[in-house]
């Protein structure tokens, strides 16, 4: 009896030399960053959270958004996200999600999922070097800055 098992193939492929882009070097820097590449209609109206990727050198190599969620909440799958930040081979990662409400203060959920992720990370030797909840009037909070991380 013959059994056939399906192939597995991994790839990333860089469209823009991560040895080109931009190097952070603090929250407010990530911050424009994220504005800039977030959704200004939607920035109001529903959490997102999304991830960027960085080299070595805190070259960014991507922005990944992994999930878009409801008024007051989103979800985070951390298979997906960990699958993200190895296939792209990534040591460092920045967290970020919105926050409707404008509410600039990390909630108890944020700061567990952000334990959590840092947990996880520990185990592959990536860094999370920071979260950063962003409003929709153009403020931000950063768990480094807080000293939360």
């Amino acid at each position: 009896m013959e059994h056939s098992v399906n192939e597995i193939q991994i790839s990333y492929r860089e469209k823009l030399s991560t040895l080109q882009s931009l190097s952070l070097s603090n929250s407010q820097e990530v911050a424009q960053l994220l504005f800039k590449n977030w959704d200004g209609n939607t920035i109001g109206v529903h959490e997102s959270f999304k991830i960027l990727l960085l080299n070595q050198s805190n070259k960014i190599k991507g922005i990944y958004p992994l999930s878009i969620g409801g008024i007051s909440a989103t979800l985070v799958d951390m298979r997906i996200l960990f699958a993200i930040v190895l296939k792209t081979l990534s040591v460092g990662i920045i967290l970020a999600h919105n926050h409707p409400s404008g509410q600039m203060k990390a909630s108890e959920a944020d700061r567990q999922l952000t334990r959590k992720i840092q947990q996880g990370a520990q185990l592959f030797d990536v860094k999370v070097l920071d979260h950063i909840i962003l409003a929709p009037d153009g403020r931000y909070y950063s768990f480094a800055d807080n000293g939360i991380l």
